[in-house]
């Protein structure tokens, strides 16, 4: 149930929209999470536009992105994290219709410490977490059946 914030010079993306839930439904797939309302409702993508003078480089370059990825610990070995920036660089760069983006976009990876995924107003654990993802696919199952 990650989140993903994006920061980039305003008029960088055409489909803000769009972006955020193509980086929303990426990380769900690399993650190989279970596609229940959990996940579906809880994994988000956020655009953020800002002034070209709030970006710089050294050189005083604005033409950057910066993506932070943020999940509960654990949610990315090291195979989904290669994934992770890899696939969110390129959309990125598409996005943005610069495929020289893509030595631009910086892709952060930060875990929540145990405890520190707060969803539902409960500062939930790991294992609160795939206890309430069990629960919510058993009782999925047990109105699939009575369907």
């Amino acid at each position: 149930m990650p989140m993903i914030d994006v920061y980039a010079t305003t008029g960088t993306f055409a489909d803000k929209h769009e972006l955020a839930k193509k980086l929303a439904d990426t990380l769900k797939t690399i993650e190989a999470v279970p596609d229940i309302p959990m996940f579906r409702q809880n994994t988000a993508g956020f655009v953020h536009e800002l002034p070209a003078g709030d970006i710089s480089n050294v050189d005083g370059d604005s033409n950057y992105v910066r993506v932070q990825v943020l999940t509960n610990a654990g949610a990315l070995d090291r195979d989904k994290q290669l994934a992770v920036v890899e696939q969110f660089t390129d959309i990125i760069a598409k996005a943005a219709g610069d495929t020289g983006l893509t030595m631009r976009t910086w892709v952060l990876l930060t875990e929540a410490v145990q405890g520190g995924w707060g969803l539902a107003g409960h500062a939930n654990t790991n294992d609160e977490l795939v206890d309430a993802a069990r629960k919510q696919i058993g009782e999925l199952q047990a109105k699939a059946a009575q369907a």
